[in-house]
C-alpha cells in the first residue's frame, strides 16, 4: 500500500468514524429528547397540579384561599372605614367586644374583656343614680383579660438599658431594610388599658382624619376639648417646622378627662347622658389597641420613604398578623404566635342552622394557620379558579349566575347539578346594607332644598329603575330600597307602609315605580324641560365612580341609558377607588354611586349617614355623610333618636326622618343586595355574620381533601403532547434515515469503493 493509498484509508476510516459517532450523538439525543417528554408526561399525570398557583406544600396545608379586587388604601384602624380594608383589619385588631359568632339575632359578647362592659349612670355631680334618674353621665367600666399580646414586632425590642432598639435606624440600616422581615430582631409586650386610651388620642388627632372623630367628640366626655388643644399645639409645631408632620408626635402627655387607664387592666370611659349604642361601637377598629411604641416606630422618616408606615403594617393582637403586603399582586396572613386563648363557640346557634357549625366547639382558634389573598380585578378567572378548586370560595357575578344557581318557580334559588357534583356549598341572604346613589347636596345643580331641587333628585330617582337593575346585573339577588334603613334592622318597614311614596305608587296590593311621563312631569317642574336648560343646551350631569374594569362597561352604559330616557346627557368620570374616596370626602363628585354595611343592628348607623353635623364639607372630609346632607328638621330628629333606649315613640320619630328623607331625596335609594356566597366542600365553618369582622379565626379547611379534588378537577389532557411526540419522531426518523444513506453513500464514493 502506498502513501497515498494509505492517506486514502486513514481519511476514510476518520470519515466513517466521525459519520457513525455523529449518528449515535444523534440517536442518543433524540432518546433522551423522547424520554424527558414521556417523563414530564408520567409525572404530570402522577401530581395531576400542572397548573397550580401555589406549592403543593401550601395546598396541603391550613391555608386558606382568597382574592381582593381593590388594594385596601388604609390599614390604620383609626382612619379606615371601608369593607374591604375591615375584611383584613377585623383579622389583626382587637376591640373590646366582638359579635357573638353564630347567634341570631346580633348578639355582642366580649373579645379582649373579661366580660361585658359594667355600665353606672351618674348625676351633675358625679354621683351615681338608676337608670330612670336624672343622667347625666354614662360611665363604661371595661376590665381587661391577663396574657393578651402583641404580634411580634420590631417595635417592642428593647436594648439592655430599656431603651428601644430600632428608633433612630441610620442610613446605613435602613439600606438593608424593604420590610418589617428585614428586621433581625422582634419582641411583643403585654396589653394594656393605656393602648385603648391611646387609640382614642390618636382619634381626636384631626391630622389622622377619622371619620368619627366629630361623632365620638359629641359623647366622650373632654374629647373635644383635648382635640382642640392637641391639634392647636400639632398646628403650631408644623408652622415652626414643616417636616414635623413626619415626625412622632407624642400623645401620652395630654389627657382626655373622660378616658382613663385607672389601672393596667381596667380602662374606664364616661360618655354625656345616655347613649345605648355606644357598647356597638366598642365593637368596631376606632376602638382597636394602638401601642404609643408602634406609632414612634413607624415615624421615622427612613420607614416613612419606604411606605412601611402604620398604615401598611399594622400592629394588632388578634389571631393574625400581616406578613406579607403587596397590594398589587397579594397580601398574606399568618396566625399570631402570641394570640391568646379564644375558644370555637359551643353554642348559640341560630334556628334553622347546620349543626355541623358545632363540630368545632370548643376549639382553640385559629383553626387556619395562613391566609393568601390574591389580585384578582376581574370576575371570568376569579371563578374559573374557584371551579378549579384553587380559592375556597366565591361570590357570584352576572356572568356566571347561569352556572352555579337555578331559580325555582318560587323564585328560590338552587345549586345547579354542575356545582353539587363539585360539593360547592352556598349562603344566601339579605345584607344589612344599602347600595345607592348620592348627590352632592352642596352642588349648585344637583343639590339644594327647593320645591325644584327635590323635583329634580325625584325625577332622576324614578327614571334609575332598580327594578331592571336588579334583574340585568344582579340575577334578582337584591330588593329595590324605599329609604336609608334596611333590612333586618330595626325602623325597617315593608309592603306599604315603608313605600317612598316620590317614587312609587301602590296598586293592587303592590308596590309600582311611577311612570317614566310622571318623572319628566317633574323634570319640567324643576326648570329642566326635556332636559333641557333655560337656554336650550342639555343638562349634563357628572357621575363618579370607581367601576373602572371592563366588567362595568355595560352598567355604565345603563346608567347613561336611563338618564338618558329624561333627555339629560350624564358623564361618566370613572377611576380608582382610592382616588374616588378622595373626590366623594372632599365634596368633589356630582353624582356618585356608593353603599353602607352596618356596623351595629340599630337604624341610628344608617340615619348618621345623613345628620348634617357629619357632612363632608363640615368634617374636613372626615364626616360620613357623603352626599353632604344638612336638613335641620332632620337634624334635630336624629339629635333626639340617637340616645333614645328602643321604644314605639324611638320608632315613630324614626319613621318621620326617613319621610323627610325621601321628600328631598338626597340618595337614589338603590337596592338592598342578597349575597350569595359559594364555596367548597372542604372549607368548614362557614356562616353568614355580616356585623362580625374578625370571622377567619372559626373557619376550618380541610387540605387533604382539597388537594385531591385539585387533582381530580385539573386532571392534564396529555393525549395531544403525546400525539405531537409521535408526529415528531415520525417526522424526523426519516431525515435521519435519509441523512444516514446519504453519508454512507458519501463515504463509499471517498473509498473508491474499497473498504
Amino acid at each position: 500500500m502506498t502513501k497515498a493509498e494509505f492517506g486514502v484509508t486513514r481519511f476514510s476510516w476518520r470519515t466513517q468514524s466521525v459519520h457513525v459517532f455523529t449518528h449515535s450523538w444523534q440517536v442518543r439525543f433524540l432518546t433522551v429528547v423522547l424520554f424527558s417528554c414521556f417523563a414530564t408526561l408520567l409525572a404530570g399525570c402522577e401530581r395531576g397540579l400542572w397548573n397550580q398557583p401555589y406549592p403543593t406544600e401550601q395546598i396541603r396545608s391550613s391555608t386558606l384561599f382568597s382574592s381582593f379586587s381593590e388594594p385596601p388604601k388604609h390599614l390604620d384602624p383609626v382612619v379606615s372605614y371601608s369593607s374591604n380594608e375591615w375584611a383584613i383589619l377585623g383579622q389583626i385588631y382587637e376591640p373590646p367586644l366582638q359579635y357573638h359568632y353564630l347567634k341570631q339575632p346580633y348578639t355582642l359578647e366580649p373579645l379582649t374583656l373579661k366580660a361585658m362592659p359594667q355600665i353606672r349612670y351618674l348625676d351633675a355631680q358625679g354621683e351615681e343614680v338608676t337608670e330612670e334618674g336624672e343622667v347625666v353621665y354614662s360611665e363604661y367600666h371595661l376590665f381587661i383579660k391577663p396574657n393578651i399580646r402583641y404580634q411580634p414586632h420590631p417595635a417592642f425590642v428593647k436594648n439592655p438599658d430599656g431603651s428601644l432598639k430600632y428608633l433612630g435606624l441610620t442610613a446605613e440600616e435602613l439600606e438593608e431594610i424593604s420590610s418589617l422581615t428585614d428586621f433581625e430582631q422582634t419582641a411583643t409586650r403585654e396589653l394594656q388599658a393605656e393602648d385603648y386610651v391611646y387609640a382614642i388620642k390618636r382619634m381626636g388627632l384631626r391630622a389622622n382624619h377619622s371619620p368619627i372623630l366629630d361623632s365620638m367628640a359629641h359623647y366622650i366626655v373632654g374629647l373635644h376639648e383635648y382635640s382642640e388643644t392637641v391639634n392647636a399645639d400639632y398646628q403650631a409645631r408644623i408652622k415652626q417646622d414643616a417636616t414635623a408632620k413626619n415626625r412622632f408626635f407624642d400623645l401620652r402627655g395630654y389627657s382626655i378627662s373622660g378616658v382613663q387607664a385607672v389601672a393596667p387592666d381596667h380602662l374606664v370611659i364616661r360618655i354625656h347622658g345616655k347613649y345605648p349604642q355606644f357598647l356597638y361601637w366598642l365593637s368596631m377598629n376606632f376602638f382597636a389597641p394602638i401601642p404609643w411604641e408602634a406609632v414612634q416606630f413607624y415615624k421615622q422618616p427612613g420607614l416613612i420613604e419606604k411606605n412601611i408606615t402604620l398604615d401598611t403594617a399594622p400592629v394588632g393582637t388578634g389571631p393574625y398578623w400581616l406578613v406579607e403586603n403587596n397590594p398589587n399582586k397579594r397580601m398574606r396572613l399568618a396566625a399570631n404566635p402570641n394570640y391568646h386563648e379564644d375558644f370555637y363557640p359551643t353554642d348559640g346557634l341560630a334556628e334553622g342552622a347546620d349543626p355541623s357549625l358545632l363540630n368545632d366547639a370548643g376549639k382553640r382558634l385559629p383553626l387556619i394557620k395562613e391566609v393568601v389573598y390574591s389580585l384578582e380585578k376581574e370576575n371570568v378567572p376569579l371563578w374559573n379558579k374557584f371551579l378549579q378548586g384553587y380559592y375556597d370560595a366565591s361570590g357570584v357575578s352576572s356572568d356566571s349566575f347561569d352556572q352555579a344557581v337555578s331559580v325555582t318557580v318560587g323564585g328560590a334559588m338552587e345549586l345547579t347539578s354542575e356545582m353539587q357534583e363539585k360539593g360547592i356549598q352556598f349562603l344566601s341572604m339579605v345584607q344589612p346594607t344599602i347600595m345607592y346613589v348620592g348627590f352632592n347636596m352642596a352642588d349648585p345643580v344637583v343639590g339644594g332644598y327647593t320645591s325644584k331641587q327635590q323635583k329634580l333628585r325625584q325625577a332622576l330617582s324614578i327614571a334609575l329603575n332598580y327594578e331592571e337593575y336588579i334583574s340585568i346585573f344582579l340575577n334578582g339577588r337584591g330588593i329595590p330600597a324605599q329609604g336609608p334603613i334596611p333590612p333586618g334592622v330595626s325602623g325597617y318597614q315593608s309592603g306599604h307602609a315603608g313605600m317612598n311614596s316620590y317614587v312609587y305608587d301602590w296598586h293592587n296590593g303592590q308596590m309600582q315605580r311611577k311612570t317614566l311621563e310622571e318623572a319628566k312631569r317633574l323634570l319640567a317642574e324643576a326648570g329642566y324641560k326635556d332636559g333641557r336648560n333655560a337656554d336650550g343646551t342639555p343638562l349634563t350631569l357628572y357621575f363618579d365612580t370607581p367601576a373602572t374594569g371592563p366588567d362595568s362597561k355595560a352598567m355604565l352604559n345603563w346608567f347613561r341609558k336611563q338618564f338618558a330616557k329624561l333627555g339629560v346627557e350624564l358623564v361618566i368620570r370613572a377611576t380608582d377607588y382610592n382616588r374616588f374616596q378622595d373626590k366623594v370626602r372632599g365634596a368633589k363628585a356630582q353624582i356618585f354611586m356608593w353603599g353602607w354595611n352596618a356596623d351595629y343592628p340599630d337604624p341610628e348607623n344608617f340615619l348618621f349617614l345623613l345628620y348634617g353635623g357629619n357632612a363632608a364639607i363640615h368634617t374636613n372630609g372626615a364626616g360620613i355623610n357623603s352626599a353632604n346632607y344638612d336638613n335641620p328638621e332632620f337634624n334635630a330628629l336624629f339629635e333626639r333618636i340617637k340616645t333614645m333606649p328602643p321604644s314605639e315613640e324611638r320608632m315613630q320619630l324614626i319613621e318621620q326622618m326617613v319621610k323627610i328623607a325621601q321628600q328631598d331625596a338626597p340618595w337614589v335609594w338603590g337596592f338592598h343586595p342578597k349575597s350569595l356566597a359559594l364555596y367548597h366542600g372542604w372549607y368548614h365553618n362557614v356562616w353568614a355574620n355580616p356585623l362580625a369582622n374578625n370571622t377567619l379565626k372559626y373557619k376550618r379547611i380541610d387540605p387533604e381533601s382539597r388537594f385531591e379534588m385539585q387533582k381530580q378537577w385539573n386532571q392534564p389532557v396529555v393525549w395531544p403532547l403525546a400525539l405531537f411526540v409521535m408526529v415528531l419522531v415520525g417526522s424526523i426518523y426519516p431525515l435521519l434515515r435519509a441523512y444516514r444513506n446519504r453519508q454512507s453513500a458519501t463515504v463509499r464514493h471517498s473509498d473508491g469503493g474499497k473498504r
